[in-house]
């Protein structure tokens, strides 16, 4: 699917599923992602099933085999990451195949992106044992918004070795992605109102704003059969990643556009490191089955920033952009050519879990706990010291225990609850504590449903209730820990081939974001920022007989309307959006070829597509785009 939709980042694949909300990050570059209602960064996403390796905020599909969605509170599977109340979204490296492949691969993307790909693999030995994967990736040009420019550079080494009863893999890559003159978000703090959407291919942004990231990132893992019934694994990783960037995105002051341009010039280094190790297995006792975990995880992360800042002092207007002069930076806070380390996170935890089966595993309890332990340090980007207003400790046991039933093969009947301990977000830069980290985050879930696969079709129909800690803006403008927000959902997935050659894939949430507990309960019963009511999905595929290898593709999704701040004062609308697309599958000199074309927003339909959660940035919606690839195996 990642390769039939053209799929050039993690944002790209997810949006299949309803329960996926893709957002800008916070006044740049960055993919972040709501999962029923609650966010999801992208550094935090897993690779391999590690927290702390994937590149920094934006990841090519490239370097990835497979992308996996796990929705709900997740400590139990996920416990070492620091954000993904709502749900975690772990990426599979690529591995080499029994069959040897080799494929290049080109493609284009209006206006003028142009790029090449190369994705190797082979095995050896006398059992195929040994396994080497390769790839490769460079793409740049003009993207469809006007003036603006994109390049991603990529590499990828998998190595791995499969024994009688040990299993290694050795995963390295490096990633950078360049965005020129792109254009980020409209700040619409200082209004009372959502201004009309830009022409859809309008750029609102300037050709000196840019961001640069480049990030080095590995895994090593290893599983070993002590028995049949036991084994032990391990895991560690580690990234490195450097983001610089000048970012400017236009305040709004009227309904006619007008607006005036800041600057924020931000040097940013990341180093994170995590591991894993445990034992799972399983027995009987009497006629119950077990299977059971007992693993412990960490992840450690280290970030170095320094800032420039310049207040809103250039005129423009977002609905006719004219090139305009850089604004002057007035305020600085480190040494912006070699930031000091201003922040620590280390979360860490041990679990242990047991799923009991009973009847013939017709129906399964799982009972289980983590330990997790959260430590937060800030520190002064001018001088180091510790701050320490900013310095929180929490750790305690939280529980999982779920059940399913299945009446019949085809038919699963389940409810579960779990809990999550993480930290809380980091300030906005219009808040006092700029950059500080919240506090640590307790959160509940609690969620039931079936699902069901006849082989042909298949869905899932669930419900839920998550409630977060809510950071909200105090009257002394400080960010922090001093609310709740409740969701409450249901989602609905369908997906299979009803009829030979027709394939769906459709998903529907409805959504309660309600805000439980505010300071003074004044913000008591309101919607959450970004959080639309109710979001569609419906993929479609059709292979059309007469000519072989034919395929004709529709994807639509609609998105209800958002509120845009805390009082519910102002939304933005909701939208509709329609892909089409076709592939032909051939051979040629008796090897596959496969030509594919698509054009995303047939429409060209101008809109708000999402707002950050603090309600300061709205983002436009990507205009008509066409893509058009080969792929060529021999």
């Amino acid at each position: 699917m990642i390769q039939d939709q053209q799929a050039k980042t993690i944002a790209d694949v997810v949006r299949n599923d309803a329960s996926v909300q893709n957002v800008q990050g916070y006044g740049n570059y960055a993919e972040t992602y709501r999962i029923r209602g609650f966010e999801l960064d992208g550094d935090d996403m897993t690779y391999g099933g590690l927290p702390g390796v994937v590149p920094r905020q934006v990841i090519d599909t490239q370097l990835i085999d497979r992308v996996e969605v796990f929705k709900g509170a997740n400590s139990l599977v996920n416990g070492a990451a620091t954000s993904g109340v709502g749900g975690m979204i772990n990426l599979e490296p690529k591995h080499a195949e029994d069959t040897p492949m080799a494929r290049v691969g080109l493609d284009y993307t209006s206006s003028s992106q142009v790029g090449g790909s190369v994705d190797a693999g082979r095995r050896f030995g006398d059992n195929n044992q040994f396994g080497v994967r390769v790839n490769v990736l460079d793409c740049e040009g003009d993207t469809a918004e006007h003036g603006a420019k994109r390049r991603t550079t990529a590499a990828s080494l998998g190595l791995d070795y499969r024994g009688d009863r040990l299993r290694t893999s050795l995963d390295v890559g490096y990633q950078k992605q360049t965005f020129h003159g792109d254009r980020i978000g409209v700040n619409v703090s200082g209004l009372d109102f959502i201004p009309a959407p830009t022409a859809a291919t309008h750029n609102t942004s300037q050709p000196w704003v840019y961001s640069d990231i480049e990030s080095e990132f590995g895994m090593a893992k290893a599983e070993y059969d002590l028995t049949d019934s036991w084994t032990w694994y391990g895991a560690v990783g580690a990234q490195h990643s450097h983001e610089i960037g000048l970012y400017a995105s236009p305040a709004v002051s009227d309904a006619s556009g007008d607006a005036k341009y800041g600057r924020l010039d931000t040097n940013r280094i990341n180093d994170a490191f995590s591991g894993m190790t445990g034992i799972r297995g399983n027995f009987t006792t009497g006629f119950v089955t077990h299977k059971v975990n007992f693993g412990y995880s960490a992840v450690t992360q280290a970030v170095k920033t320094a800032w420039r800042y310049g207040a809103g002092s250039v005129d423009t207007n977002i609905y006719n952009t004219p090139t305009t002069a850089v604004p002057v930076n007035t305020l600085s806070s480190g040494d912006y050519h070699d930031p000091l380390t201003t922040g620590r996170t280390r979360t860490q935890g041990y679990l242990l879990s047991d799923t009991l089966g009973f009847f013939d595993d017709t129906v399964l309890f799982t009972a289980g706990a983590r330990h997790q332990k959260v430590v937060v340090r800030s520190y002064d980007n001018n001088t180091g010291a510790e701050d320490t207003d900013s310095r929180f400790d929490a750790s305690r046991w939280m529980p999982t225990y779920g059940v399913v039933y299945k009446p019949w093969k085809e038919v699963s009947f389940y409810a579960n609850h779990t809990e999550a301990l993480q930290p809380g977000s980091a300030a906005p830069n219009t808040a006092a504590n700029y950059g500080k980290t919240t506090g640590i985050a307790h959160s509940k879930q609690n969620e039931v449903g079936v699902k069901v696969d006849f082989d042909r079709v298949g869905g899932a129909l669930s419900l839920f209730d998550i409630r977060k800690p809510n950071a909200i803006t105090n009257s002394d403008n400080v960010y922090a820990l001093n609310g709740e927000q409740r969701n409450r959902g249901v989602e609905l997935n369908l997906f299979g081939e009803p009829v030979l050659g027709f394939r769906l894939n459709g998903s529907a949430t409805w959504l309660d974001a309600q805000i439980t507990e505010s300071a003074n309960g004044t913000l008591n019963g309101k919607q959450a920022i970004g959080v639309p009511r109710y979001y569609f999905v419906l993929g479609a595929e059709y292979d059309i007989k007469p000519v072989e290898g034919l395929t004709a593709t529709a994807y639509v999704n609609h998105s209800g309307s958002q509120y845009a701040d805390a009082q519910n004062t102002k939304s933005l609308d909701s939208y509709t959006t329609l892909d089409l697309g076709v592939r032909y599958r051939t051979k040629l000199n008796d090897h596959d070829m496969v030509w594919r074309v698509g054009v995303d927003n047939v429409t060209n339909e101008k809109y708000w597509s999402s707002v950050e959660s603090y309600g300061t940035y709205i983002y436009q919606g990507d205009p008509r785009t066409l893509k058009v690839s080969m792929s060529y195996d021999f």
